[in-house]
């Protein structure tokens, strides 16, 4: 048999995956373009490793998500959703009183349209933890902070 039809897919194994901790600061950036890098850097897009469906994305913290800004009439004209199953249990809610109440929700929510609807997506997510201020719990796993143009 010829080599080159042989060839099987390249798939990391657990050992050669490392995955870094990155904190990204969200203050005075736009959410969507913001959002686009995260889930960029989360299924690891930026790895020269790059599989689709294997994690070999960092994991990320966002700190600031209170002082995002949201462009266009978005804050009164965008509403979340939310049905609880029973007749009459749909609620909305307005993004302005949704980022007022829990911006990380907001941040959240964006992140989640932007990655994969499957169980691979729903594992990227696991890996992301936003903050609305500037301090976080998560000293112990050495974030290092990186830069906007570098996500």
């Amino acid at each position: 048999m010829n080599p080159l039809y042989s060839q099987k897919t390249y798939y990391p194994d657990k050992k050669s995956l490392k995955n870094d901790w990155i904190l990204v600061n969200a203050e005075e950036q736009v959410l969507g373009r913001l959002v686009s890098k995260v889930a960029s850097r989360l299924m690891g897009k930026c790895s020269p490793q790059y599989q689709p469906g294997a994690l070999v994305g960092d994991c990320v913290v966002v700190v600031n998500a209170s002082k995002l800004k949201i462009t266009g009439d978005k804050m009164e004209q965008k509403s979340y959703y939310r049905y609880s199953g029973t007749p009459g249990g749909l609620k909305e809610e307005k993004m302005k009183t949704l980022f007022q109440r829990a911006p990380e929700q907001v941040f959240l929510r964006a992140l989640k349209g932007m990655l994969p609807k499957t169980r691979y997506g729903r594992k990227l997510l696991r890996r992301v933890r936003v903050h609305a201020e500037a301090n976080h719990k998560l000293d112990a796993q050495k974030p290092v902070e990186v830069a906007i143009n570098e996500l």
